[in-house]
């Protein structure tokens, strides 16, 4: 009997531990508040070099970016890569320290030295502890003024470059991207991604210097520098360091004429157990008012975990693993482009559930709470993007690269909860439109074009 009370009184107690902790939920989270810029220094030397210096943070260390204006847009036809090989041979050292002591100094500095080539920019960083931020100056306007380029270290780098080349041609993924941007940008250097392995292997150590000599100055540099540091004795480093550099050319402005043709290539791989479909067309820039909707409606669509297409095709249907969409941008430039690897067998329906979830978006403004929750993920997302030194550099190179003011960051999560339901189908219907996709697919050919006869279709002459 009273082990019987006993049990009876404990499952009372449970239900009235549930009825409580059902009326005691936690508060909805907050909405995040605009981004705060921190107060920046910002300096002009007579060559044309600029310099933003950002105090950031409580923590000893400070980041500092060398960000070029050159990249791959710079490379001719016959030169794609070379800006990368480039960027390899200036970490080889300069002509006053080896490979060996520029990694030895940044790491008895507390810190590393890194060299990256895109598209538009290339970026040569490091980060050390605050004391040392004005010897990490000094390392690396020695890095990007004085590289010695050696000979001996020519072959290995076009080797490794020639083993990247061989493992991302082999990846349908690769393919499908490289066949899409060619579409879509023709000739022009955004859409030349991979050169030929003999145009690897010919690059000769004039053409490198010749590129760095042609390419790199004064006037294409910003110098960034966040984190704690003494104002003074960097502002005073990078003058030192850098005024004696030639101004060299003015930024290279080559904006293309992207494609807005209906458009179809099929990449066949016999017997492959999936298909790559890149689908997509060119859209607004960051520099147009209608980018930050364009992102809302992307993460909405397609370019969050919760999104539409990746709810359907993914959760509900089961064809994919990790679809996503994407807003992808350079200079005056941008698409939008669904990717997804869907099971070969399902590469006609998965297609259509991706079209269907797009005039479904057209022809219906979303839910309020529906949108809400991707306006709280990407105000969110947004600030722990500025949460780093790093992190405020590359909105600030961004805010640079694409001639933005500091509005575009303190406005941007005030914007992105601007954005209407009725604006999210508005942008749908402008800018993501059918009759002006490329589609690009990577898969077995012959079990591939039964499915989708419809969307390999030429689009209808406008009368």
């Amino acid at each position: 009997m009273t082990m019987r009370l006993t049990g009876i009184a404990l499952a009372l107690l449970l239900s009235a531990s549930a009825l409580v902790a059902q009326k005691e939920l936690p508060p909805p989270g907050g909405k995040p508040k605009d981004f705060t810029l921190p107060r920046k220094t910002e300096v002009t030397l007579p060559n044309g070099l600029k310099a933003v210096l950002v105090p950031y943070g409580s923590l000893p260390k400070v980041t500092v970016s060398v960000v070029v204006r050159s990249g791959n847009i710079n490379e001719k036809e016959n030169e794609v890569w070379l800006a990368d090989v480039t960027g390899d041979m200036m970490k080889e050292g300069t002509r006053s320290r080896s490979a060996r002591q520029i990694a030895e100094e940044a790491a008895s500095m507390g810190g590393s030295v890194n060299i990256s080539t895109g598209l538009d920019q290339t970026t040569i960083n490091g980060d050390v502890l605050a004391e040392y931020g004005p010897n990490l100056v000094s390392l690396l306007a020695d890095i990007v003024r004085n590289p010695l380029f050696p000979e001996s270290e020519l072959q290995r780098i076009k080797n490794d470059r020639v083993r990247q080349l061989t493992v991302a041609k082999s990846s349908p993924q690769q393919q499908a991207l490289e066949q899409f941007r060619r579409i879509i940008h023709g000739n022009h250097a955004y859409g030349r991604i991979f050169p030929t392995q003999e145009m690897l292997e010919g690059y000769t150590l004039d053409q490198i210097r010749r590129f760095h000599e042609d390419n790199f100055g004064a006037r294409r540099t910003t110098v960034y520098v966040a984190g704690v540091f003494d104002m003074a004795a960097m502002e005073q480093a990078i003058r030192k360091e850098f005024s004696s550099w030639k101004p060299g050319p003015e930024p290279l402005i080559d904006i293309p004429k992207p494609s807005m043709k209906k458009a179809f290539h099929l990449i066949d791989r016999p017997g492959a157990p999936q298909s790559t479909i890149y689908l997509g067309l060119p859209v607004a820039n960051p520099y147009d008012q209608d980018f930050v909707p364009l992102v809302v409606t992307n993460a909405l669509l397609g370019g969050s975990f919760g999104s539409r297409i990746t709810s359907n095709i993914r959760e509900q249907k089961g064809y994919t693993y990790s679809p996503f969409s994407q807003l992808s941008s350079r200079y005056r430039d941008a698409y939008w482009a669904e990717v997804a690897d869907v099971t070969t067998d399902v590469t006609g329906p998965a297609l259509q559930e991706i079209f269907k979830e797009i005039r479904r978006l057209q022809n219906e403004p979303p839910p309020a709470d529906e949108l809400k929750g991707i306006q709280n993920y990407l105000a969110g997302t947004f600030v722990l993007q500025n949460s780093s030194p790093g992190g405020i550099i590359g909105q600030l190179a961004f805010l640079n690269l694409h001639g933005l003011s500091d509005d575009y960051l303190t406005k941007y999560v005030q914007n992105v909860y601007a954005v209407t339901p009725q604006k999210v189908s508005e942008m749908t219907r402008k800018y993501i439109r059918e009759d002006s996709m490329t589609l690009v697919i990577t898969g077995d050919k012959k079990k591939i074009e039964p499915q989708i006869e419809e969307y390999a279709k030429p689009a209808p002459e406008m009368k």
